[in-house]
């Protein structure tokens, strides 16, 4: 009997791994800025990712204070990166509902889309209202990178997926 609840709770954590994983990647502000050669924003992949292949692992709530959480980490006006996400959200639920196969190149092309609008606004908001003062190569480069790893990220979670999240049909 202990060993099914073990399991049971083992199983439990393992499924509310991607959201354990987003709230340590945004405590800690795991952007790989650290080399200033790659710049990544892993918290748009995971949220890009799980909202499109599993929307109910990752709620629109905690997506929504995690965004509160990394405004307070990187020092960003309040609300920035909750829209953001949100809004990796929505277009992850848009792809999500037009999709009749899911492929994941097609995921990715339209992941770079996403990222493009999503931080092309953040940039614009933040220059427009907050003054911040803009460095297109870091930008560039963030953009770059994010979409070059999405697709490593997509394969590791899907195996992820695949070996956790299965489905019965009891």
């Amino acid at each position: 009997m202990s060993e099914f609840k073990k399991r049971s709770i083992v199983n439990n954590l393992l499924r509310l791994a991607p959201l354990i994983i987003l709230y340590i990647s945004v405590l800690n502000e795991i952007d790989l800025n650290y080399l200033k050669i790659i710049s990544l924003n892993f918290p748009f992949i995971l949220i890009y990712y799980w909202s499109l292949r599993k929307s109910e692992s990752l709620g629109y709530g905690y997506i929504f204070v995690a965004g509160l959480i990394n405004d307070v980490v990187t020092g960003l006006p309040i609300g920035i990166s909750s829209f953001n996400y949100l809004l990796i959200c929505g277009f992850a639920a848009y792809l999500r509902t037009i999709t009749l196969r899911p492929n994941l190149i097609k995921d990715w092309v339209f992941f770079l889309f996403t990222i493009l609008v999503v931080n092309s606004s953040t940039y614009s908001v933040l220059n427009i209202f907050f003054s911040v003062d803009l460095d297109y190569n870091n930008l560039f480069i963030n953009i770059f990178f994010t979409f070059i790893f999405y697709i490593i990220f997509a394969n590791i979670f899907l195996i992820y997926q695949n070996k956790f999240f299965k489905e019965s049909n009891d």
